[in-house]
């Protein structure tokens, strides 16, 4: 609460008034006081989270709120019968979850179609109106509004009380976040009127405001603990902590923008909207937060204004947005156009293109990856690009680099990717220095000094070092991850330390860290030394494929890594494999078998893996791993000859995990949808293969279809 206040609130008691009560209640055990001081409490708390947290207009100092609060769970304590449901005590988190419970929505929370013009978004209104046979002259009325990038979430109010925040999860079946979502101070745990629909689901999304991010990364920081990539990802993961006083800890913050089913029953006296905009204006009536920014439009011209001029406001916003979604506004129009696939035909999110800014290159980096390739990455000036401070973007290769002849010194105009990876789009030559030189990659490695080359036909540049210590590094952490060997507790900057530290020194030392050795790293107690040791041992439990392919031969990823477990299985006869015999493996052709033979043929690679067998690595390509999807070995043909693109957040499951499970049942991915695309497996926030999928007729099911097809 701010110390800012306002003058001469009207409060339903003072506090001196509150305290005095509270005592007589408690030292005499008497509910008769404490039941209508504990209601007036709670109301006086919600109205000031009301005022504070929505309208922005403190009426009580942060000492005289922590004040109210301490004394109504003081009276909780002494009176728990007498806790109300939607006591704000509750926003301060309770006890620690084992896990979120799966909850199914009455009816599915689906995703938009997006567009990416305003050709597009002409194109949309022209679609509405073809399959509403609108007359040509009279125009569509619209509510634009922003489309906010944060956390989907349905929340379920009964007779007026916040009972349960489910996730979209897959669209069909979220989890349940009840417990962190009470946690959000601007949400009402009881609406603000007393005539209530008997059943209300409303849905928004979770988000987190821009200063907010901002302060939770300075905290993380110095914690010591990794700052959140984006507002978004702070939001999604402050949402899924197990412990809900973490989420309490975090401001958070929630619009509502649907619904989803509305029982109305005797309690509610007034009209039934018969609009989407009249629906949000009465949520916003019963206390409900709803983005201020939208608008009715009359006709898709006034919608393309909204969608221009909140583009133009986008930066300046006080949370992050990614588009405007534009809706037809009439609810029996919406029921009427009804749904196509995963979308509904009467609402479409218009996304912006990546916001840009220009900064200056203040000097150009060559890192060094695990295969040896050396990377120039620009380091630029601090710039805010999409709400977010960039001050690097790779240039990729020496290619590149001419291409875009980037130099020291050059203002560049830079954009993030996706809104997410940040790239240098082009140099503004008439700001360019006079001194500014081309940059060349140099042909000595950075960190070890090796010789540098670039092989026939080849854009990059590596160092020829096997044993350069950059290399291990970035070697070790593609070793570990969770598509490979899975070694959970082993971060980055744990393998950092060990191989600073001369404690690993090869992928197989990794299998030889026991609790002495890791005693000598810095800042680590018992407990997490122990934990490592277990994600070590834990790891053994593995399979060849993964093996193959945490060993980062070069054009090796996890398909081939399959296909070649599958063809040789045992360590021994992959190391020993002649060029015909990879050549009979499917998908490997002349440029991989080189590859591979280039690898298997050096006496250190092959001691490694033989080395990981005898240090207890089992390599059961049958056996699940990590609570995953088969990987590698084939359990069934139900899926011979279909080929699947995967698409969105599926529920309770890895698009990584679906892959696998679709390959060990005999079908095929493919990374893009094309006619011979048997299917579409979707889930929620699906992008342009939804659309292509339906443009091409190919089939679009979700994870509960995809198990049917299994069973």
């Amino acid at each position: 609460m701010s110390k800012k206040t306002n003058s001469a609130p009207q409060l339903p008691l003072s506090l001196e008034e509150a305290k005095e009560k509270a005592s007589v209640a408690i030292d005499a055990q008497n509910e008769k006081v404490a039941a209508p001081l504990m209601d007036k409490l709670v109301e006086l708390i919600e109205v000031a989270n009301y005022d504070y947290h929505v309208l922005d207009k403190p009426v009580l100092s942060d000492y005289d709120f922590d004040q109210f609060v301490s004394l109504l769970e003081k009276l909780e304590r002494a009176f728990p019968d007498l806790k109300r449901v939607d006591s704000p005590t509750e926003r301060v988190g309770g006890d620690p979850l084992e896990q979120f419970q799966k909850v199914q929505h009455r009816t599915p929370m689906l995703s938009l179609s997006n567009t990416y013009s305003p050709e597009e978004i002409l194109a949309f209104d022209e679609r509405v109106r073809k399959f509403l046979d609108w007359p040509e002259s009279k125009p569509v009325t619209y509510l634009a509004e922003p489309k906010l990038d944060g956390l989907a979430m349905e929340l379920i109010y009964e007779k007026g009380v916040l009972v349960r925040a489910i996730t979209r999860g897959d669209g069909v079946t979220g989890e349940d976040v009840t417990k962190n979502i009470r946690t959000i101070r601007s949400l009402p745990l009881r609406l603000k009127t007393q005539s209530v629909p008997e059943l209300l689901e409303v849905r928004g999304e979770v988000l987190m405001l821009k200063k907010d991010f901002a302060e939770l990364n300075l905290q993380q920081t110095e914690n010591g603990e990794e700052p959140f990539a984006n507002p978004r990802n702070a939001a999604a993961g402050s949402v899924r902590q197990l412990d809900p006083k973490i989420a309490a800890a975090r401001k958070l913050r929630m619009y509502l923008y649907g619904f989803g089913v509305v029982e109305w029953g005797k309690k509610y006296d007034g009209d039934v909207p018969l609009t989407h905009s009249d629906f949000e204006n009465l949520m916003e009536s019963w206390g409900l937060p709803v983005s201020p920014y939208r608008k009715i439009c009359k006709g898709i011209d006034e919608a393309l204004k909204f969608y221009h001029d909140l583009e133009k406001k986008r930066e300046s916003l006080e949370h992050d947005i990614d588009g405007t979604v534009i809706k037809v506004d009439d609810l029996n129009l919406q029921r009427d156009l009804g749904f196509v696939a995963r979308s509904p035909r009467w609402a479409v999110a218009a996304k912006y293109k990546p916001a840009q800014a220009q900064t200056i290159v203040e000097r150009i980096d060559v890192q060094v990856g695990r295969t040896g390739a050396l990377t120039p990455v620009a380091i630029m000036a601090p710039v805010r690009v999409g709400g977010v401070t960039i001050t690097n973007a790779t240039l990729h290769n020496q290619d590149e680099l001419d291409r875009k002849d980037v130099r020291i010194g050059d203002t560049v105009i830079i954009q993030r990717a996706g809104d997410v990876i940040p790239e240098v789009v082009s140099v503004v030559l008439d700001k360019r220095p006079k001194n500014a030189k081309p940059f060349k990659i140099p042909n000595k490695c950075p960190v070890c000094g090796s010789h540098a080359s670039r092989g026939e036909g080849e854009a990059v540049i590596r160092c020829e070092n096997a044993l350069c210590p950059a290399r291990l590094k970035e070697s070790l952490k593609h070793f570990v991850g969770r598509r490979a060997m899975n070694v959970e507790k082993l971060g980055d900057k744990l393998i950092d330390q060990l191989v600073d530290l001369e404690i690993v020194k090869s992928f197989s030392d990794i299998y030889r860290l026991d609790e002495k050795k890791l005693s000598a790293l810095p800042r680590q107690g018992e407990k997490s030394i122990s934990n490592l040791v277990s994600s070590v041992e834990k790891s053994k439990d593995s399979k060849l494929s993964r093996l193959i392919y945490a060993m980062g031969i070069r054009f090796v990823g996890e398909q081939t890594a399959k296909l070649l477990a599958r063809h040789f299985k045992t360590v021994d006869a992959f190391l020993s494999a002649t060029k015909e015999d990879l050549l009979n493996v499917e998908e490997v052709g002349d440029k991989v078998a080189d590859s591979i033979l280039q690898s298997t043929g050096s006496k250190i690679f092959a001691h490694e893996m033989r080395a990981m067998v005898k240090l207890g690595v089992s390599l059961n390509e049958g056996a699940h791993h990590g609570g995953g999807s088969a990987s590698g070995g084939q359990i069934s043909t139900k899926l011979k000859d279909l080929t699947f693109v995967i698409t969105g957040t599926l529920e309770g499951i890895s698009r990584d995990e679906a892959k696998d499970l679709i390959e060990a049942n005999g079908g095929n991915v493919a990374s893009s949808v094309s006619k011979k695309t048997n299917f579409l497996l979707c889930g929620s926030d699906a992008g342009s293969k939804l659309t292509k999928a339906e443009a091409l007729g190919v089939k679009v099911i979700d994870f509960g279809e995809f198990k049917k097809m299994l069973k």
